[in-house]
């Protein structure tokens, strides 16, 4: 395998850094967990789930956090087998701090594996917007290195919290993707035309693009651009102790300013592999006559300094923009009111034990921040220590965090940015105003139940049926693209699959006979290629590493240790 391979030193190391004294000084733990649980209908069903191995308490681990009114969204990849739900939530009335269970949401005939038209097989980031409605991608993928399978394509799907209805699903067309992408990441734009003036961008990664969708318009349209790719020079990594070369990871992490005078916003993006910065209003992204025009709109700014990768950001609407900083076991800050340049950067919180890999972090309507830890290294390393606390979550008023940082400048008009270097012409003033006139704030109560009274529930095998190849017949592929107004309310059983390790017995909503969404037995698995080096082999579903947690490589006798690297986001 090209790059670093894992050592005794290098895992002692990350051991001993585990065992390290800290403790977080302004983000206060809310939750937290030893290893994963659910809230399964009943014990009766939990109990068969353990037995058969569609439940594995050990094989979970929280990567996306969002939070809406009384809800902390909870998403879990479906790595390995025992996952019985990837899209989750708290209920923060009902548990305000501890170690909750998971809640499948919208409910469980939603969190079915494989069944692409009504369920979900694997979801990653998920954002709240302002017209309560969550919207996350699902990747249609389960499993994890050699065993996994692309069982549907990418979608994104959009709920109304208020009645926890789906109102869309939307799979991305053929010409948004290619043969390396994985996208796990996305952000959400809400303009001043109303819940409907919504556009969402999701950053293809390893296929090194950024698609756009109009809610609107329910189109979609792809961008390309070299600012997309990892930089050469910042391909070696240093997190939890272990120092590794991952130099293939391009665009992940974004995040939108509030709007500009100009009435749009600024998308700040980064590689993975980059310590740097880059940005493009999102006027250029709406107009999909600029995919092959825009390339001299996109801008870069200064790098961060050293040892600052990141993969998750958010702005706040007074220009505030929070980023993990995974080599630090931090979370950093920056106002955009200032020059993008590393002496404005500061670090908001810093823990070597509790926020080994901050994994996610938000900024909600309250100005409270959330961050997940998720120790995702030792998880993919070695074996996680389940007698100790893996997994956390922590919240913070924006204001306590970033109080006597270089961050903390006051509320008011922010001047334009002095910070963009214009690499082909002049860059055009890009200050920021105060977020102003949405008049779509979220309800301020919340008495929808998840399910009607009476509906009879399903938990979702976790482990892939037999490997089927997805093919246009196996899906609607004529309508997929435009949404639904059929009520979407799963009430049945028959809206799961059953027994895993023997045959795949699948029903969509329309009976068993229904043309559409069912597996079918027989042919390969559809695999997407991506040459990270002459030692791996086909990937399936466009992954490669990070948030997808596979790799590509061929056989079984890879050992974990050699494939680690694969697996960060």
């Amino acid at each position: 395998m090209k790059g670093h391979r894992c050592t005794a030193l290098a895992l002692a190391a990350l051991a001993c850094t585990l065992a390290s004294v800290g403790a977080t000084q302004k983000l206060q733990e809310r939750y937290s967990w030893q290893q994963l649980d659910f809230v399964f209908p009943n014990q009766r069903l939990k109990q068969q789930a353990l037995a058969s191995g569609d439940y594995v308490p050990t094989n979970g681990l929280p990567v996306g956090i969002e939070r809406w009114e009384n809800k902390l969204f909870v998403s879990v990849p479906r790595w390995k087998d025992g996952i019985p739900s990837t899209l989750n939530y708290i209920d923060m009335n009902q548990t305000p701090s501890g170690s909750p269970a998971l809640i499948p949401y919208p409910d469980w005939s939603s969190n079915v594996a494989g069944d692409c038209a009504n369920g979900l097989s694997t979801v990653y980031r998920l954002k709240a917007d302002r017209c309560g409605r969550l919207w996350a991608l699902d990747t249609g993928t389960v499993g994890i290195g050699n065993t996994t399978q692309q069982l549907c394509p990418y979608a994104l799907n959009v709920w109304d919290l208020k009645t926890n209805r789906r109102l869309r699903r939307y799979e991305l067309r053929p010409e948004d993707t290619n043969a390396n992408t994985f996208i796990a990441n996305i952000a959400i734009d809400q303009g001043p035309g109303g819940c409907d003036d919504t556009h969402a961008y999701m950053s293809d990664e390893l296929g090194y693009g950024l698609i756009v969708y109009s809610y609107e318009k329910n189109r979609s349209w792809r961008f390309a651009h070299s600012f997309f790719f990892p930089d050469p020079l910042r391909g070696d990594f240093n997190v939890a102790g272990l120092n590794f070369q991952w130099g293939e990871e391009g665009i992940f992490g974004m995040s939108l300013t509030p709007p500009q005078p100009d009435g749009y916003r600024t998308l700040y993006f980064s590689p993975l592999a980059s310590h740097r910065e880059f940005t493009v209003s999102t006027r250029v992204l709406h107009d999909e006559e600029k995919v092959e025009e825009s390339f001299h709109e996109f801008q870069y700014l200064k790098e961060r300094g050293p040892n600052a990768h990141t993969t998750s950001r958010v702005m706040s609407d007074t220009g505030l923009q929070l980023f993990n900083l995974i080599d630090q076991n931090a979370v950093g800050c920056w106002h955009s009111s200032m020059p993008y340049s590393p002496e404005y950067h500061g670090v908001v919180d810093r823990d070597d034990v509790e926020l080994v890999f901050p994994a996610d972090v938000k900024i909600d309507d309250e100005d409270m921040v959330w961050v997940i830890s998720d120790r995702m290294p030792v998880f993919l390393i070695a074996e996680l220590d389940y007698s100790d606390v893996n997994f956390r979550i922590f919240a913070a008023p924006l204001a306590t965090l970033v109080a006597g940082t270089v961050c903390d400048v006051q509320a008011g008009p922010t001047p334009p940015f002095g910070s963009i270097q214009p690499k082909f012409g002049a860059a055009e003033p890009v200050g920021l105003a105060a977020y102003a006139g949405d008049t779509t704030l979220v309800p301020t109560t919340y008495a929808q139940p998840l399910a009607p009274a009476g509906t009879t529930y399903g938990y979702a095998p976790t482990a892939a049926p037999t490997p089927v190849k997805y093919t246009p017949a196996a899906y609607e592929t004529p309508t997929s693209h435009m949404y639904s107004t059929q009520s979407y309310a799963p009430s049945t059983a028959k809206a799961y699959a059953y027994n895993k390790y023997h045959g795949v017995e699948f029903h969509a909503h329309g009976g068993p006979e229904a043309p559409s969404g069912g597996y079918h037995h027989g042919g390969p698995p559809h695999h997407h290629h991506h040459q990270h080096d002459e030692h791996h082999g086909g990937g399936g579903g466009g992954g490669g590493g990070d948030d997808r947690g596979y790799g590509y490589w061929g056989g079984a006798a890879h050992k974990k240790h050699d494939s680690w690297k694969q697996f960060f986001y």
